[in-house]
């Protein structure tokens, strides 16, 4: 997963550009066959309101599953308000809506900490029977508005729910925590840096790691850490893991310490996949890591140098 290159696929379907496709005149696929993106191109002349209402009337979004939600800003960092207002106007028109990725947005559209993000509670509000979200963006710090939140709730169909940003706040997580999502199988966190909002603390982490939660988790990822190294120390011993067929612990900063503690607690031979990609591990851990997990498929990709004495998370700007 990066910031620096568009989606290609979301909720089991090809992403087709909307916009891209009625420029060039492309014939629109069956609606269901792929997962649509709306957004605009830097300096636009046309609004997202406005191209979102005409992804409406050319689409028969009767039978849409998958929309993702691209660059609504056409001159600088401007807050999802409005599209978002849009978005849930629609909802009596996507009845069939499943899956919902606000922000992608690459690093050459927007930093990440200027993708001016709001509330997204209503969307979990309005869309009752959506199963995946997905939300990109940055903490009231860095935005006009309150930033990236969320407020606690159930929801009967949630699977799969990810926050990616470069300084999630802890409140997010916390409402996350008070949340009653029966159905959700993947929960992954990006979780940040302090200087963009990552406020979070171990403590903040605990109710995902009890196993007391979210009966149905099959896949968790707390990434993206500058306290990698704590975050898997407390993963070790933490009883969520004994019912997970994949762990995600990459895009921080990991190193020896913390992946030899994940070796000398509860056994991880279960698991399916554990990714630590964007790590400092030296060679000799990493082989640890492959002898002891052998049929475990283990991502060790885009190592740094264990040496290197300024570590950084993979998504923090």
């Amino acid at each position: 997963m990066t910031v620096g290159k568009h989606i290609e696929e979301f909720h089991g379907l090809p992403v087709l550009d909307f916009v891209q496709a009625v420029e060039d005149g492309t014939a629109l696929p069956e609606a269901a066959a792929v997962a649509w993106k709306v957004g605009i191109e830097f300096d636009s002349p046309t609004s997202f309101v406005e191209r979102w209402q005409q992804f409406l009337d050319a689409v028969d979004t009767e039978r849409v599953t998958a929309v993702v939600v691209g660059e609504w800003s056409s001159d600088g960092p401007e807050s999802f308000t409005g599209p978002l207002a849009a978005i849930l106007a629609a909802a009596d028109r996507l009845p069939a809506l499943r899956a919902l990725f606000i922000g992608d947005i690459t690093y050459e559209e927007n930093e990440i900490s200027w993708i001016n993000m709001v509330d997204v509670t209503p969307v979990l509000t309005t869309y009752p029977l959506l199963e995946e979200l997905v939300v990109r963006g940055a903490a009231g710090s860095m935005v006009e508005d309150d930033g990236i939140a969320l407020q606690a709730l159930r929801h009967e169909h949630l699977k799969a729910l990810r926050f990616e940003s470069g300084g999630l706040p802890a409140a997010v997580l916390r409402a996350v925590a008070s949340s009653d999502f029966p159905a959700l199988e993947r929960l992954e966190f990006w979780l940040g840096v302090e200087n963009y909002g990552g406020d979070s603390s171990l403590d903040d982490l605990a109710p995902f790691l009890d196993g007391a939660r979210f009966p149905a988790l099959r896949h968790l990822g707390l990434q993206n850490s500058e306290v990698q190294d704590d975050i898997a120390a407390a993963v070790a011993h933490a009883p969520v893991v004994a019912r997970l067929d994949s762990l995600n612990l990459s895009m921080g900063v990991l190193t020896d310490q913390g992946a030899t503690a994940l070796l000398e607690g509860q056994p991880l031979t279960h698991l399916r996949a554990l990714d630590l990609h964007h790590h400092y591990l030296t060679d000799a851990l990493q082989e640890r890591l492959r002898e002891a997990l052998p049929g475990v498929a283990v991502d060790l990709s885009e190592a740094g140098s264990p040496d290197d004495r300024w570590r950084y998370v993979a998504v923090a700007e």
